[in-house]
């Protein structure tokens, strides 16, 4: 039986861990959000449902089960987050970039890939990607479309460079070293700010996600 518990509760509502039917899944409520908030909240699990749908049938995402205005359910992935797997194992990151593919083929980028509580090392050594809140689905992919995959990947070899740094490629190297501009504009003006708010001002940490991943330990 799964145990219901809130995972997570800030600003934009509340996420959940609720039994349906004795499976477990993931519920983002957004009518728990404040008044002032709530627009915003609703505008991203618009944007996540809109994600979620366009990656139907895509195994390593969460399959989209519900929505409503204020309502999103979503499917349980089984799995350990990034940092607590430590992936030693390199075909999980060709795995991972073999799935990170499908969704941009998808017409998706994830936009939140920086954090290791997205990235899963499944049950059976398969990697997952969840939390898709930021998300952005665009079936023309247009140039800025383009460079949002591109970071994507960047996020993506990052860590890969944490835990396998000897199995880059030279050009795996030379996409690290390679910011695109976009990106570093993003760094020198709204990280700092974002980083500020976010962490002195509201308390949160960057692996506010893995709620979802300790939910059943």
């Amino acid at each position: 039986m799964v145990e219901e518990k809130c995972l997570k509760r800030d600003l934009f509502g509340e996420v959940r861990l609720q039994n349906a039917g004795g499976e477990p899944v993931i519920v983002r409520d957004t009518a728990a959000a404040p008044w002032w908030t709530r627009p915003v909240a609703r505008w991203l699990l618009a944007r996540e449902a809109r994600a979620l749908a366009a990656l139907d049938g895509i195994d390593g995402v969460p399959e989209l089960l519900e929505q409503e205005r204020d309502y999103l359910a979503r499917s349980y992935l089984d799995g350990e987050p990034l940092y607590r797997a430590k992936p030693r194992d390199a075909r999980w990151f060709a795995d991972a970039a073999k799935l990170l593919r499908r969704l941009h083929r998808a017409g998706v980028c994830h936009n939140d890939l920086a954090k290791e509580p997205n990235l899963l090392v499944r049950d059976d050594g398969t990697p997952g990607f969840i939390d898709f809140q930021l998300a952005w689905f665009s079936p023309r992919r247009s140039r800025l479309f383009r460079v949002a995959a591109y970071e994507d990947l960047r996020h993506l070899l990052k860590h890969k460079r944490t835990y396998r740094a000897d199995r880059l490629t030279t050009r795996e190297k030379r996409i690290l070293a390679r910011p695109s501009p976009v990106s570093r504009l993003y760094m020198k003006t709204i990280k700092p700010v974002y980083l500020f708010v976010t962490r002195r001002l509201l308390g949160w940490a960057d692996r506010e996600g893995a709620a979802d991943r300790n939910a059943r330990d």
